[in-house]
């Protein structure tokens, strides 16, 4: 292991040995020099588009969140930038789409490849940028990523056989923008990008403004593989980019992952244009746990399923169901397991839980915190005393929570679980039932029958059983009610980018 290597990936000396010791006066959580420059992190970013970076006329940072030190200067992508983004994927359409197959697989493939040899690089860039634990971006975000470009690459030749012949040839839907959230950068690009790609569409896509820079380093990898110009694009902005996408008159298609109020926004700006829309929106997943559950292995999954990515998951399990029978112990065993989770630099690969993406989306939680104590729910946490730099917050358990209470219904997107109780199966699926939301859930039985009895009656999208936060490239991902709809993801993943003939 080289030096600048295991700078990263073994605990610094200053850290503190146990997750909730006091940390020394002298400890900062800044990522050294070394760090930095294996992610090469450069000073200022540009627009990439139509094959060539481009300056945009005004510029914003970007900030590591764990130290709120700025990281880099990044365009701000305007209107004439859209325009000319759309234009060039538009130019790029006829060759990308006409071209066969197994040629769009071999540069999918490619990209894939190059994405797991620079694998180190990019987990490193996606935790500076997004606060995550380098050994989940590591071992999930460039993993999947690399995943979905490999599995989506089979399919590129294979699209004739994707749908039932009867329907007639299917073609690309053509230029699609791609809106995609700060919780899973690197993820989300892949996601959208490779399922469109593989059946000859071309994009333009926006990453979020608190976190653009694996996607930027993403287009070098598509340089390095040999796409064409114009195929893809990315244009770093603010909310009134992702709007000039949205609304731009040349653009046939339109795929979103983030909030449901910003969701919403874009059906209705939509709404009579003829475009097709995709929707991955918010979640208040329901996590039930029957009395006959393996609690050891539960246990592991309600961890899994709150507190990876600091919860700020749309699926996240942030309602747990506990049989009556069982409700002391689990949470006794939760409460255990919390004291054990470590919060702290992200690039330690030691780390737990990591930094919350933003001040805006720390204060969010907070406020649900505090919102929680007035409504009379009681709150479990560690006692830790947090860096004074950086977006924060520990592991959090709430207890004596009612259906009614604002911490159940909406969706809070960081490290905290509400507990509720039920006595029967058929109330913890009325329970589970009971939100506006509709994307994930799951449930912890040693019983087979009760465990396909209880999915058969969930309104969700993605259910697990005896796991949690699972995910692979061929199974389809989305949700119903106010979590969106359409599919990412497997087979069901190419049909919002193709047209059938009518």
């Amino acid at each position: 292991m080289s030096e600048k290597q295991e700078h990263v990936s073994v605990a610094q000396a200053a850290r503190p040995k146990h997750p909730f010791a006091e940390p020394p006066a002298h400890w900062d959580y800044a990522p050294s020099l070394e760090d930095k420059s294996l992610a090469r992190i450069e000073a200022r970013y540009r627009l990439f588009i139509d094959g060539a970076w481009r300056e945009g006329r005004k510029r914003f940072t970007t900030i590591n969140p764990a130290n709120e030190e700025v990281l880099a200067e990044v365009a701000l992508a305007g209107p004439k930038d859209v325009d000319d983004a759309v234009a060039a994927a538009r130019r790029a359409l006829p060759k990308w789409a006409g071209m066969p197959g197994a040629a769009r697989a071999k540069l999918l493939f490619a990209v894939a490849r190059i994405l797991q040899e620079r694998s180190r690089e990019f987990a490193v860039l996606e935790t500076l940028d997004n606060g995550k634990p380098i050994r989940e971006a590591r071992d999930f975000d460039v993993v999947m990523a690399a995943q979905h470009f490999f599995y989506y690459a089979g399919w590129a030749d294979k699209l004739d056989l994707a749908l039932p012949a009867a329907l007639g040839k299917p073609s690309p839907v053509g230029v699609c923008g791609q809106i995609i959230p700060w919780n899973f950068p690197l993820l989300m690009a892949a996601w959208k990008l490779a399922p469109a790609l593989a059946v000859g569409c071309t994009c333009v896509l926006k990453p979020a403004e608190t976190t653009p820079l694996t996607a930027l380093r993403l287009c070098e990898v598509f340089e390095e593989a040999g796409l064409p110009k114009g195929v893809v694009n990315v244009l770093t902005g603010a909310g009134k980019t992702g709007e000039a996408i949205v609304r731009h008159p040349d653009i046939d298609k339109i795929a979103f992952t983030g909030s449901t109020e910003v969701g919403k926004a874009i059906q209705r700006a939509l709404a009579g244009s003829g475009k097709k829309l995709t929707l991955e929106l918010g979640g208040k997943a329901a996590h039930i746990v029957f009395e006959d559950a393996p609690l050891d292995e539960a246990v592991d999954g309600i961890v899994q399923g709150i507190w990876f990515n600091q919860g700020q998951v749309c699926c996240a399990g942030s309602r747990l169901f506990v049989q009556e029978s069982i409700e002391r112990r689990v949470l006794d065993l939760l409460d255990a397991r919390m004291r054990t989770i470590r919060v702290g630099d992200p690039l330690d690969k030691n780390t737990d839980l990591g930094a919350l993406n933003s001040a805006e989306q720390r204060d969010k939680v907070e406020r649900y915190l505090r919102v929680a104590a007035e409504e009379g729910a009681t709150r479990r946490a560690p006692a830790a005393k947090l860096p004074t730099k950086g977006y924060w917050c520990p592991p959090t358990l709430l207890e004596h929570v009612t259906p009614t209470m604002r911490v159940a219904r909406e969706e809070i997107f960081g490290p905290v679980l509400a507990v509720l109780s039920f006595r029967t199966p058929e109330e913890a699926v009325q329970k589970a039932n009971n939100s506006l939301y509709g994307l994930s859930a799951g449930v912890w039985t040693n019983k087979g029958s009760k465990v396909f009895d209880t999915i058969a009656k969930l309104r969700a999208g993605v259910v697990w059983a005896n796991c949690y936060n699972r995910f692979d490239a061929s199974s389809p991902f989305g949700g119903y009610k106010e979590s969106g709809f359409g599919r990412e993801g497997g087979l069901h993943g190419l049909l919002p980018y193709l047209r059938l003939p009518s």
